[in-house]
């Protein structure tokens, strides 16, 4: 939480939150939450498990979990994750362990997962979940992006836009939907979001005793 010496009410207790942030592959959610995590020290990411194998650069516990299909299949019967998918023959889970401990400290979590995993959040923490969906300007930009990343093939990006349809699909399971045309003004969009979710009375856990002194004679 930010602390601010000019105004007491910021120091006040806060329970945290989790900003999930969806999009289809092209639409910003990747850079947006990177420009977040970089920008505001008080939300950290979701560190998920996943059955796929490391990538050139990705360090275990920091990106990701990365464990066997045995072990994943383990924790889900085991019910150790808030939200589990697969996606694209690899699964992906959230430990909730920590994740629930954190949001009773004041932690902020950012989730870049599916509207499936959304769903799954949301009906076990609803009132943590804070939902925000970024929508391409049109499916004509969308291609254009996916094209210009030059890393898939056209098969791989015909499956994309495909899956973009049917996600897109589920947009009005959303708290907020922001139309992504121009990168920064997304961006300042989506810190306002998370800094009047911060602000929601439900979660000033010490805002009571804060008042009670106000109040005293």
């Amino acid at each position: 939480m930010v602390n601010s010496p000019d105004n007491p009410a910021d120091t006040l207790a806060r329970r945290g939150l989790m900003l999930i942030m969806s999009s289809p592959s092209g639409a910003g959610k990747t850079t947006i939450s990177r420009m977040l995590l970089e920008h505001d020290s008080h939300i950290c990411n979701s560190v998920s498990c996943t059955t796929r194998a490391p990538r050139p650069g990705e360090v275990d516990g920091k990106d990701y979990y990365f464990v066997s299909k045995a072990e994943f299949d383990r924790m889900v019967d085991e019910g150790e994750f808030l939200e589990w998918a697969h996606v694209f023959g690899h699964s992906y889970g959230t430990p909730k362990a920590q994740v629930k401990a954190g949001l009773k400290d004041g932690q902020d979590y950012l989730f870049d997962i599916d509207w499936q995993g959304t769903q799954q959040l949301y009906q076990k923490l609803e009132r943590d979940v804070v939902r925000v969906f970024l929508l391409p300007p049109s499916i004509d930009e969308l291609r254009r992006r996916l094209t210009g990343r030059g890393t898939d093939s056209m098969e791989v990006i015909a499956a994309r836009m495909e899956r973009a349809r049917s996600e897109i699909s589920h947009w009005d399971g959303y708290d907020y939907v922001v139309v992504n045309d121009d990168i920064e003004a997304c961006f300042e969009k989506v810190k306002k979001i998370l800094a009047a979710e911060r602000m929601r009375r439900a979660r000033q856990t010490g805002l009571i005793g804060f008042v009670r002194e106000l109040m005293a004679p």
